[in-house]
């Protein structure tokens, strides 16, 4: 059994291949990089990210986003697994919020049982050659047999190290669960409220290091939590839960699960790698990165009429806004020298996508949406980003305006089918998730005002722009595909 789902880990092809895929999602990946002096971006290892977006049966769907390291071995086989587990008959319709919930729990389990199944034979290979090395010994001091120990020992350590971090959504009876074993952003949901705000909800919550309440779970696990808050690190990672890590192997697989209802819920959900929000965190700080995020994927989806293409343009304008910062040489560019793989998962819920064919001399219209950011943890600054957005003229008139809100408790405008983009993002804190809140500006006009003065850059050289080139770059993309 072992060898077989070792053989399975290592085949390029997997059985999940042949699964029906989710046409309500999209997801957009691109690989690690870091910069050289002259700015261009070098391939540091293969992409460790993996994902899967599936429909089962009985309206039953299945997502995940993992965060592979030291390899991409575990996050393939947790993907692969995890769905075997998940989606071959065991969820039902008449299963009840706890069953769904012990079926979850299961899943993890087995999956993590059955990795360290196809590594056990290594695993105890390993032990057994450091018991005949010699301690304190240098590699040429070794005899030849001991150098052809050490050797070896160096490729089961390759063939055994490495782990995942995953953050799993299972929409089941109309209600969403998510599942988060060390993931640095869980999951963010962004749906209207009743008065014509958006509601962004962080559902659960970071298991890193710099997480106090995951620092006091260790402490009751006997850690030295006042070592871990100097390192900041276990076993060479922030996260303080993982899969398929050998090394961190007591209560460290343990999974937050939360589910919400999604009854009349209209939005779109997000499930991110690190990479890619730590790349948008290290460009313009961490304090509005939800908000920010979430403004992107609402610019994209008036524009773009295509789930796929809306994920992998919001995942390549934080690649480019990372990279800018870095070019810049600005305050923040010593942060931005290098990234992580990124992967970007939405899932939209009654959420229809805008007619990507209007521009502004079809019958579209622009809309500015304010982007606020700080590029500094203590600063006060209210800066802001615009996104124009050019969005289907919906037969009548519609009401234009801006918001400049970007204090966190101010929040971001985004737009929701139907409703003009002056509604905004609304949310309050509870003990499962976490979010900001603003309220609407009174309007304004239909294109952002900038009087007789010279407009400013901001804190990376950018201006906020006033012209729409949408059928600049479909014309572009015709032309290459010529």
């Amino acid at each position: 059994m072992a060898s077989q789902r070792r053989q399975m880990m290592q085949s390029h092809q997997s059985w999940t291949d042949d699964l029906p895929l989710c046409q309500m999602c999209g997801v957009g990946t691109a690989p690690n990089c870091t910069y050289g002096p002259d700015g261009k971006d070098t391939q540091s290892h293969p992409n460790e990210d993996g994902h899967f977006r599936f429909r089962g049966e009985e309206g039953c769907f299945l997502y995940g986003v993992f965060n592979g390291f030291d390899g991409s071995r575990v996050s393939s086989f947790v993907s692969q697994c995890l769905t075997a587990e998940l989606l071959l008959g065991q969820l039902k319709s008449t299963h009840t919020d706890s069953d769904v919930r012990r079926i979850l729990s299961q899943a993890f389990d087995v999956v993590e049982k059955s990795y360290f199944e196809t590594i056990g034979d290594a695993l105890a290979e390993k032990a057994t050659i450091i018991s005949q090395l010699p301690e304190g010994v240098s590699f040429h001091q070794l005899s030849p047999q001991s150098q052809k120990l050490s050797e070896r020992l160096k490729d089961l350590e390759q063939e055994v190290s490495g782990g995942a971090t995953a953050v799993v959504a299972l929409i089941h009876n109309n209600k969403l669960y998510i599942a988060n074993v060390g993931t640095y952003q869980p999951a963010l949901l962004c749906k209207s409220t009743s008065d014509g705000q958006n509601q962004v909800i962080q559902i659960g919550r970071p298991h890193t290091t710099e997480n106090e309440d995951e620092l006091q779970r260790l402490a009751g696990l006997g850690l030295d939590v006042s070592g871990l808050r100097q390192a900041a690190l276990i076993a060479g990672q922030s996260s303080t839960r993982r899969i398929g890590d050998y090394r961190v192997k007591y209560n460290y697989t343990d999974i937050d699960l939360l589910s919400q209802s999604l009854e009349g819920v209209t939005g779109f959900l997000l499930l991110m790698s690190e990479g890619l929000i730590k790349a948008l965190e290290s460009a313009h700080g961490p304090e509005q990165a939800n908000q920010e995020m979430v403004a992107m994927v609402a610019a994209e989806l008036a524009q773009q009429g295509s789930l796929e293409a809306v994920a992998q343009s919001v995942v390549e304008r934080v690649k480019r806004l990372h990279h800018d910062v870095y070019a810049s040489g600005r305050q923040r560019a010593s942060h931005c020298s290098r990234h992580e793989d990124m992967t970007l998962l939405i899932r939209t819920l009654n959420y229809t996508l805008a007619d990507g064919a209007l521009t502004p001399t079809q019958g579209g219209r622009i809309y500015p949406v304010s982007v606020p950011y700080s590029n500094c943890p203590s600063s006060t600054s209210k800066t802001s980003v615009t996104l124009s957005l050019v969005m289907p003229s919906q037969g009548g008139t519609l009401t234009n305006g801006t918001n400049t809100a970007s204090t966190l408790e101010e929040g971001t405008p985004t737009h929701t089918p139907g409703q003009s983009p002056t509604t905004t993002l609304h949310s309050t804190n509870n003990q499962t998730t976490q979010s900001s809140s603003s309220s609407s500006g009174d309007g304004g006009s239909l294109f952002r005002q900038r009087g007789s003065q010279a407009v400013q850059p901001d804190e990376t050289g950018r201006v906020p722009p006033y012209v729409d080139f949408t059928q600049f770059y479909r014309l572009w993309g015709s032309l290459l595909l010529l």
